[in-house]
């Protein structure tokens, strides 16, 4: 079978492996679409060195149909369409007796510490699957893993109808934030200075602003005021991973406002403490997701609620995974980007399997 590993250096390279059959409850998946998110990116640009062990098979946001069972595995059958959360977790460490398994403090991120999902066949323990109801297609439960992280992020933040979002940074995980919370009666402004990603924003009917190089977010502050009757937003998101876009996530902020941090800050930022004690401002951090966010977001993007099938720009074969990743980097007119294990044919938008 085919397998896109990264190989330190910045190279990503597809290669030969034996499949690894199920062992004692576990499944193997013959894998139809694997995503590729910031983090693998991340990761391919050496961040992440000291975690990943080369060669790594990448991978974690994806969808695909059983293929074989382990001995000991129940309530699954060969074909079935299924997603994988892919976090383990040692049960043990005070996180995950405190009941945060999901943050453990040995976690292993599937994708990241061990092999994942950009493979032809992948093998999992059973517990980790996750149900696709028949009748979406597998290319829109690629986006399953990162609709979950948007369920967390808006649980996380205490979300409610009626309360004002704002959501900073407009990528793929930014809009699926801005749906998940449009979804629970919130009203919601994503900022966005890319015009692609604005656009994609508009055309799902969400309200844009373009932070236009204003200093410290100067007049998107002042904009969400005056939308907001003076107040400001209950709730900001920051999800660029941008020093500016946590500078106006705090700006945008109500009295007694939460600031959820998403977006990946790879190195410490300077934060304004002073205005975070005036205004009894909460900080809160929000990290992956639990189970639960996992199945609310296999119904939302079940029943329409996340337009999944908008949001992918681009398709490339498995065996093109490096043009893959060279597209999402590159900028210009892309959104999502899937990796289609299963096909063979290089292409651009919309190649692969699109209805099952």
């Amino acid at each position: 079978m085919h397998a896109a590993r990264y190989l330190g250096d910045a190279a990503i390279a597809v290669a030969e492996l034996e499949p690894v059959p199920p062992g004692p409850t576990q499944v193997q998946i013959g894998v139809e679409f694997t995503g590729i998110c910031g983090t693998d990116l991340h990761i391919r640009h050496g961040a992440m060195d000291g975690r990943v062990r080369v060669p790594a098979v990448l991978g974690h946001e994806m969808s695909g149909r059983i293929t074989a069972l382990g001995p000991g595995v129940s309530g699954w059958r060969v074909g079935d369409p299924v997603t994988v959360m892919p976090l383990r977790w040692c049960g043990s460490c005070p996180a995950c007796l405190a009941g945060h398994r999901h943050i453990c403090h040995r976690l292993d991120f599937l994708g990241i510490d061990s092999p994942g999902a950009m493979q032809q066949r992948w093998t999992v323990p059973s517990e980790l699957l996750v149900r696709v109801p028949d009748g979406v297609p597998l290319r829109d439960a690629a986006l399953v893993e990162p609709t979950a992280v948007a369920v967390h992020d808006v649980t996380r933040a205490g979300l409610l109808a009626g309360e004002s979002a704002v959501v900073i940074g407009g990528g793929p995980v930014g809009v699926l934030i801005a749906c998940v919370a449009r979804s629970v009666g919130a009203e919601v402004v994503v900022v966005e200075p890319d015009p692609h990603r604005r656009r994609i924003a508009q055309q799902l009917g969400l309200s844009v602003l373009d932070p236009g190089g204003a200093p410290g977010g100067q007049e998107i502050e002042a904009e969400i005021r005056e939308r907001t009757g003076g107040a400001g937003a209950a709730v900001a998101f920051e999800v660029s991973g941008s020093a500016p876009g946590l500078a106006t996530a705090l700006s945008v902020l109500a009295v007694r406002g939460r600031l959820v941090v998403v977006g990946i800050h790879s190195e410490p930022r300077t934060v304004d403490l002073h205005r975070v004690f005036l205004r009894e401002l909460t900080l809160l951090g929000a990290r992956v997701y639990e189970r639960s966010d996992f199945e609310r977001a296999v119904q939302l993007i079940a029943d329409g609620t996340i337009p999944a099938s908008r949001l992918v720009t681009r398709v490339e074969p498995l065996t093109c995974a490096a043009a893959a990743f060279a597209a999402l980097e590159s900028g210009g007119d892309v959104m999502k980007v899937l990796v289609d294990c299963a096909g063979q044919e290089p292409g651009g938008p919309d190649v692969g399997r699109g209805e099952e």
